[in-house]
């Protein structure tokens, strides 16, 4: 990424946020269980719509076909989204019964049934998200939504296919069958997943369907000779849907720089109704990370304060003080102990951060040995200073570009950071004291003033863009494929 020149710049601008590349496409299949319809007498006649949130509003980004009188419809309606692992992209999946005296206005008259919200990170990170429908705010019966997500590749072709019948047999009693085609993908766990319906004939025992386009995707993955999948560069979203976590870890400086949290004028001053910059970044970031992790605890750490019982000062103390378990229950609990343990401690210094990476380059050595890709470390450090352990840093730091790790450091107040330019990587190499060089670019770092008057979104677009990338760097460089490859890749044979 490169370097912001100025920065009084809008961060919008700077950013490109209405023209940033999407990472890659991701195909969203939906399909529901025990939908109720408010005619006991009938059956519904479903349709699913997509809504994704822009500036507050849900806006409608694709429809389902509707299929008729059907309680449990699997939609061969496939999604196409673009997704940005740097934002929290907020999907609103509302299932609609359009009968037959709605069919010319569409959903304007239709009932809606039941919706689900999630973010597309949440699905993504499952693969396989099942949810309760809920109506006015309350479950919708026993009714329910599965959305399955499936990367896109880069691949556009397809195929197209031609299918005709004769002499099929008479299902109906009063007058002839009206036939539909189904095509389905075996995947490799026995599973049937629908690739494509067909319109349905009527009162016709040798259909002619018009002809359809499937994409190669859809189909097989993309993979046309499983033989060669060996030599596949995997994607993020490979490591992503295959089981890799990402481990979100935190940590705040409460060097004496800050100034009195007891202070209005401190940063880290809580105020009753304004969060401050700390808090900003940590939501900001967090909100992104916590949907790749599935367990939601998220271990927070302090450096360069006075900490209890002995007052001795530590770069790596547990901010909820449990040093056996320094996890915080989600981004909400790191919150809520950084708040309780401002007043325990007494702030001093220096500013020293090579610690804290260390901690967690530990854990990420260990995740190494397991040559499997489980989990990916994310250090999150928020500091208001220029750090004082530069050359620990620059060493821990090369150390860490061998691990499944990155670092992102967010610039809180007006210091002098231009020091952090150099840990970044993006205008060179950065190199270890001894002159060993970083073997991944693992470190971004933004100033947090330069998104003061932008939305949170922005600061998480701009610290975790290159995130993705690196994991696939790390992993891809050492042969590592995704944990669950076997269960993530579909069958290639197709059933007519």
């Amino acid at each position: 990424m490169k370097k912001m020149s100025n920065i009084y710049e809008s961060a919008a601008n700077t950013l490109g946020l209405f023209s940033s590349p999407c990472l890659t496409k991701v195909e969203l299949r939906v399909s529901c269980k025990g939908i109720s319809d408010r005619d006991a007498l009938s059956k519904p006649d479903p349709c699913v719509v997509l809504k994704m949130q822009s500036h507050g509003q849900w806006l409608e980004v694709d429809r389902t076909e509707v299929i008729r009188t059907c309680i449990n419809p699997v939609f061969s309606k496939v999604y196409t989204v673009d997704f940005y692992f740097e934002e929290v992209q907020r999907l609103r999946f509302e299932v609609h019964d359009i009968g037959s005296n709605h069919l010319h206005n569409g959903v304007k008259d239709s009932e809606i049934l039941g919706g689900m919200e999630c973010t597309l990170g949440q699905i993504i990170s499952q693969r396989k998200l099942s949810k309760s429908l809920l109506k006015h705010g309350n479950t919708a019966g026993k009714s329910s939504i599965t959305v399955i997500a499936e990367e896109l590749s880069g691949n556009d072709d397809y195929v197209e296919f031609t299918y005709s019948a004769r002499k099929l047999d008479d299902k109906d009693f009063f007058s002839k069958s009206d036939p539909f085609l189904e095509i389905f993908r075996m995947n490799d766990d026995g599973t049937q997943q629908l690739v494509h319906r067909t319109e349905v004939i009527m009162n016709n025992l040798n259909p002619m369907w018009k002809s359809f386009k499937v994409s190669v995707n859809s189909l097989c993955s993309g993979d046309h000779d499983r033989k060669l999948k060996i030599h596949k560069m995997h994607s993020f979203l490979d490591y992503i849907m295959g089981g890799c976590q990402i481990q979100f870890t935190v940590a705040i400086d409460f060097t004496a720089s800050n100034g009195d949290p007891r202070n209005s004028c401190s940063l880290h001053y809580i105020h009753p109704y304004q969060p401050n910059e700390y808090l900003k970044a940590l939501v900001a970031v967090g909100e992104i990370c916590q949907d790749y992790d599935s367990d939601k605890m998220f271990p927070a750490f302090g450096f360069g304060a006075r900490i209890p019982p002995d007052s001795k000062v530590s770069h790596d103390f547990a901010i909820n003080f449990n040093e056996e378990n320094p996890e915080c229950a989600g981004i909400q609990g790191v919150v809520e102990a950084y708040q309780k343990c401002l007043p325990k401690i007494q702030l001093y210094g220096p500013t020293n951060i090579a610690p804290i990476i260390q901690k967690v380059a530990s854990s990420a050595s260990e995740e190494m040995h397991t040559k499997e890709a489980t989990q990916y470390f994310i250090l999150l450090i928020l500091t208001d200073g220029v750090i004082t352990d530069m050359a620990d840093t620059r060493d821990a730091i090369v150390h860490a570009s061998h691990l499944p790790m990155s670092v992102i450091i967010v610039g809180v107040g007006n210091a002098d950071f231009s020091d952090m330019q150099m840990l970044d990587g993006d205008d060179g190499i950065l190199r270890s004291p001894k002159g060993e060089p970083v073997l991944r670019d693992i470190v971004q770092f933004v100033p947090f003033r330069n998104f003061k008057h932008a939305s949170p979104a922005a600061l998480a677009k701009s610290v975790l863009a290159e995130v993705p990338n690196q994991v696939v760097d790390y992993y891809n460089g050492k042969a590592i494929p995704p944990k669950c490859l076997s269960d993530y890749e579909s069958s290639r044979t197709l059933a007519p």
